[in-house]
């Protein structure tokens, strides 16, 4: 059990837990509860249901690892596991929906966005599997 909680005691991981936690607090919130503009947690899943074919529980377990990142990141608390549960679902998304609209995001109405943000999304995230949470985290703690 060693491995789930040892890290360097490196402040670029804490850089790397805020960006996450920061981006699904925004990103998650909007899938789940409706917020900044989003379609709340039914609308969403049933539009993965209908769009990309995903299976209600996978569409409430997307729900789930997105706001379990949050305070994971947050806390620095079972980094690794929730940082590849976001770079397993987020190369979902990479693959579904935004590899078919090329690299860069595109701008204006009527464009999709292309791989751009969710690449580095799942590289942020994959950052994090292998180096752990870094300086500042109850799994720092727990190694030490």
């Amino acid at each position: 059990m060693d491995w789930l909680f040892h890290t360097d005691n490196s402040f670029s991981y804490v850089v790397l837990r805020a960006g996450l936690a920061l981006t699904f607090f925004m990103h998650g919130t909007q899938h789940v509860f409706g917020w900044h503009g989003g379609k709340g947690a039914k609308a969403q899943v049933t539009n993965w249901r209908d769009k990309y074919h995903i299976p209600l529980p996978m569409g409430i377990f997307a729900l789930v690892i997105e706001l379990f990142a949050v305070v994971s990141m947050t806390l620095g608390f079972l980094v690794r596991p929730a940082a590849f549960g976001l770079a397993v679902f987020i190369s979902f998304a990479l693959c579904l929906s935004h590899w078919s609209n090329g690299f860069f995001l595109a701008s204006g109405p009527g464009k999709g966005s292309g791989i751009e943000y969710t690449l580095a999304i799942v590289l942020m995230s994959l950052a994090l599997v292998i180096g752990g949470a870094g300086a500042l985290s109850i799994d720092g703690l727990l190694s030490r």
